[in-house]
């Protein structure tokens, strides 16, 4: 059986359940307990697992997750939640230079099971210092995992992996835009591992790659080119790092054309590594250049217009695919 529930709800339930399994786990950030969640994803918690385990923090991203690193270290299994990961910024130090490297530096006797989460991009009219989207920075450092989910089902099931079963820290990227979103969850326990992308829609004359919220310009794009009789392959990569480039690989072999869509900058971007991992390993199979659509190279403006042509959209996707299809006349 399966339930209709929003993205929000998928995420709040992937935590309690592995609280209500694992008392080690517990939660902390800005706002997370007595308000429910700026975003309403930690609602009701506070009341089910008290304040010891839901923790209302100081506005001071690099004090408290310098607390939870050093409880990961010690044990315990922390879920730290930014308000947005633009504010994460400030807790580079212990990510990068703690977390991060403490499995090296101590010659394998010190894991960090933590998992970091909190809705990365823009969300809309919010300026240029809360519109960033970070997957390439913190893909860029060697021991983290970087997950950037699509949709209430994988969040849910990839969430769940994170806490229970993974060692090392966990970026874990949502969408502010899609916590609403409701889809249909099963009522049976499951988990996603990291590191395996999922092709969304088959197709056979090009692979469209995307992930969080762009997937939806990515599906959009799609089914308008269905309508030209052009079908898309879209896969969802849902894990940044580890990368499944062999499941694009795998796509390109039968369509021979690839375009990637993402909302980050375009300069060292994801679309980068995947781009020169394709051409390395697949060159042979490619009738076209790989192409690939991104934010625009400038600090993302307030004004609403300035935002629809700085962030991909269905119509330049679309324009693009034909691109790569030799049908732009």
């Amino acid at each position: 059986m399966a339930r209709l529930i929003a993205y929000r709800e998928a995420l709040r339930e992937a935590m309690n359940e592995e609280m209500r399994r694992d008392e080690r786990v517990f939660l902390m950030g800005e706002e997370v307990a007595e308000y429910n969640g700026a975003y309403k994803v930690s609602q009701g918690m506070l009341a089910e697992f008290g304040p010891k385990r839901i923790i209302d923090t100081p506005i001071s991203e690099l004090g408290f997750t310098a607390v939870a690193v050093g409880a990961a270290q010690n044990g315990l299994r922390p879920i730290v939640e930014f308000m947005t990961w633009n504010f994460a910024v400030l807790a580079m130090d212990q990510i990068l230079n703690t977390a991060s490297k403490m499995l090296a530096m101590s010659g394998g006797q010190i894991n960090c099971p933590i998992v970091f989460r909190g809705p990365n991009g823009s969300a809309g009219q919010l300026g240029a210092q809360h519109s960033t989207a970070f997957e390439s920075y913190y893909a860029n450092i060697p021991g983290i995992k970087v997950v950037s989910t699509s949709n209430g089902y994988d969040a849910k099931g990839l969430l769940k992996q994170a806490i229970r079963f993974e060692e090392d820290p966990i970026i874990f990227m949502e969408s502010e835009v899609s916590y609403g979103e409701k889809m249909d969850i099963p009522d049976e326990e499951y988990y996603i591992p990291l590191g395996k992308a999922d092709i969304k829609k088959a197709g056979r004359d090009v692979t469209i790659v995307s992930w969080n919220k762009m997937m939806r310009v990515a599906m959009d794009a799609a089914n308008e080119l269905e309508k030209e009789n052009i079908s898309a392959e879209v896969i969802d990569l849902r894990t940044i790092r580890p990368l499944d480039w062999m499941t694009i690989l795998e796509s390109v072999k039968k369509t021979n054309r690839l375009v990637i869509i993402e909302e980050q900058w375009p300069f060292a971007s994801i679309s980068s590594e995947i781009s020169y991992r394709i051409q390395k390993e697949g060159f042979d199979y490619l009738d076209a250049p790989i192409r690939r659509i991104t934010a625009a190279d400038a600090p993302l403006h307030y004004a609403p217009n300035l935002i629809s042509l700085a962030l991909p959209d269905v119509a330049r996707t679309v324009k693009l695919v034909k691109e790569v299809m030799y049908q732009n006349k």
